[in-house]
């Protein structure tokens, strides 16, 4: 049965709800290359029009611009017919010399992150969100690339949204990274709604599967999927291509191409393969898609409408490509 990917799916029993469907917007801020306005917020609007109601954003994308390019399009439409999820951990600042240098996002003004898991820096990070996407609450709001900072993070970020979420202030909470190992001990050791979950759990890479999902399931944590085709290998498996945000290594390349094989041989494109397959698991929500151009988002509504045939999975298990056990889409 093809997937609707305009389907309303609870978060727990927190009340808030998102499109299977989400907008990943790290791409407006400029990711890898500048973005510019009109453009960017032509896409959203896109986004809206074909039906996407969830929108994740935060304030290191663009190092601000991603949340004042999704206002330019949210800012008329009825507050309670969409979702956003924002994250904390970074507040920007001004920056001048030698702090512009580097970074992944272009075309950006002269303002850079500085690192902030405090409780009076979680606060005032939303507080300078909201002023951003002009808005008065978020439904989701997730701590942002804790990795060297585990202590302040679990001492004190949690801590303070937690506050926020018992005062209803905030509907769900949780964090985004890109490794799984810490994201599994947000769920064991606190009480963690919903978790972002970048680049590992896809069709070419499902550390996840290892222990987080596990402990997701147990624990009702709902995850959102990000970074979907790995940061473009999975768009376009050649040599040369990024994975993780880097070059990627020659195995990650051969085996990207090898799932490309299989998929075309059984006559699927390995996007449509790639978008489908995590959304089989119990535990994952939605999916944001991050892109560039409309038409690259409307691959994903189309994906989740292409019936796969059941031996596209069998034939990938049995090349050990994906886990044996790993759920796949009916």
């Amino acid at each position: 049965m093809p997937l609707d990917p305009f389907a309303q799916l609870p978060v727990g029993a927190t009340g808030v709800s998102v499109t299977r469907l989400g907008f990943g917007t790290a791409p407006l801020g400029g990711l890898y290359s500048p973005f510019p306005h009109d453009e960017a917020v032509a896409l959203v609007r896109h986004a809206w029009e074909t039906g996407v109601r969830y929108f994740d954003t935060a304030p290191l994308y663009g190092y601000g611009l991603a949340e004042e390019r999704l206002a330019e399009v949210l800012a008329d439409k009825p507050r309670d017919s969409f979702t956003i999820s924002t994250k904390v951990g970074r507040l920007i600042r001004p920056a001048s010399g030698a702090e512009l240098e580097g970074g992944r996002f272009f075309g950006t003004r002269d303002e850079r992150p500085v690192w902030d898991f405090s409780r009076d820096g979680v606060l005032r990070s939303i507080e300078e969100s909201l002023r951003r996407l002009k808005l008065d609450r978020v439904e989701i709001v997730l701590i942002h690339d804790p990795d060297d900072h585990w202590q302040q993070a679990i001492d004190e970020a949690y801590p303070a949204l937690d506050d926020l979420r018992s005062q209803g202030v905030i509907g769900a909470i949780g964090a985004g990274m890109n490794q799984s190992e810490m994201l599994t001990r947000f769920v064991r050791e606190a009480r963690i709604d919903i978790l972002l979950c970048a680049g590992r759990y896809t069709l070419l890479d499902q550390d996840a599967d290892r222990e987080l999902l596990p402990a997701c399931i147990e624990r009702g944590t709902k995850v959102i999927i990000g970074g979907l085709m790995n940061s473009g290998i999975l768009a376009d498996p050649r040599p040369g291509a990024t994975f993780n945000y880097e070059t990627a290594d020659p195995a990650w390349v051969a085996k990207a191409q090898r799932l490309r094989e299989i998929c075309t041989r059984h006559g699927v494109p390995l996007k449509h393969a790639a978008i489908q397959f995590p959304l089989a698991h119990p535990a994952v929500v939605t999916v944001a898609a991050g892109v560039r151009q409309p038409a690259e988002l409307d691959d994903y509504p189309a994906a989740m409408a292409t019936a796969i045939p059941a031996a596209l999975w069998a034939e990938l298990k049995a090349e050990g490509l994906l886990p044996a056990h790993a759920p796949v889409p009916a």
